[in-house]
């Protein structure tokens, strides 16, 4: 793959130096474009996808690659989980972006129509940052071309595929929710948890993008290892905390539970309860926060719905 770097400059500070890869196959076929990073500390698919560069068989490829192994270079760099260390901002929620907005809003725009508005197909790999457990998922939009991103979504080889609708998009700004809008098929696949770049999650991720080049037309069956099927989500519910406190956690990511369940308490300095939380629906966590520390308002888990 030829390996290229791409300036952002038209940002309200330094440029930012995007490197990444691209090939052309032999023969016709989609223009698949595959980012991780997005945050800077998930590092499970940044390390497939430079895998992925040092091992793809060009010469058997259909159609066009683009890879970009880490998107949010200032995040990545200063070892910032979820939010872009120059404003907070967390970069997914701010696709497309916009070039007269604030900085995180800026790089957004800039990244989106360099990696994002040009491709046919976007594939978008995440894992749990620093403080979260999870169990591996693809996400997809309700959108017109929603039926193509639930196809890739269920080859990648999750055990859980999640639907986000329009009315109750939880994940809004995010690169696949604004793909989906320009009527880019696009998912969120996450695999791996607590900032750890371990080996089994890479190569979990690296096998997904395999499989949906392969769901393509972009590389021979070989390539591709048959998926389960997953079990499909209408929708979240992401439970957040009403006041401070030490969160324990009472059930593991990917258990079962049902309305009514107690998922896990808030605690005083003292070890006192001070809140419980319990499951508003019948679902599944497919992330927790798997830190005690959590402030007023912060996020505990979400509940993918049976």
């Amino acid at each position: 793959m030829e390996q290229l770097t791409r300036t952002l400059d038209d940002l309200p500070g330094a440029p930012v130096e995007v490197p990444y890869a691209t090939a052309t196959g032999s023969g016709d076929g989609p223009h698949l474009t595959v980012i991780a990073g997005v945050h800077g500390a998930e590092y499970t698919g940044m390390a497939a996808l430079m895998r992925l560069i040092a091992t793809l068989p060009t010469d058997r490829l259909q159609g066009r690659l683009t890879v970009v192994p880490v998107l949010n270079q200032p995040a990545f760099w200063s070892r910032t989980p979820f939010v872009v260390p120059v404003d907070g901002a967390n970069l997914n929620r701010s696709f497309p972006g916009d070039p007269a907005g604030s900085y995180t809003e800026a790089l957004a725009h800039g990244l989106f129509e360099a990696f994002i508005a040009p491709t046919d197909v976007l594939l978008d790999l995440h894992a749990g940052d620093l403080p979260e457990a999870l169990e591996p998922f693809c996400l997809y939009e309700e959108s017109p071309v929603e039926e193509q991103a639930r196809a890739l979504a269920l080859v990648y080889g999750t055990g859980h595929v999640v639907r986000q609708t329009r009315a109750a998009r939880t994940v809004g700004g995010s690169t696949s929710a604004a793909a989906a809008d320009r009527g880019i098929p696009a998912i969120t696949a996450e695999i791996g948890a607590n900032g750890i770049c371990d080996p089994a999650s890479v190569a979990g991720h690296l096998q997904g993008v395999h499989n949906v080049l392969v769901a393509l037309g972009m590389l021979p069956e070989e390539f591709a290892v048959p998926a389960a099927t997953p079990v499909e989500h209408e929708g979240w519910v992401w439970l957040r905390t009403p006041l401070r406190g030490f969160w324990q956690a009472s059930v593991a990511v990917g258990a079962d539970v049902r309305t009514g369940d107690e998922l896990g308490v808030l605690l005083d300095p003292w070890g006192a309860e001070l809140h419980r939380v319990v499951a508003p629906a019948d679902g599944v966590p497919l992330f927790l926060t798997s830190s005690p520390a959590v402030d007023a308002d912060g996020l505990l888990l979400g509940l993918a719905r049976a």
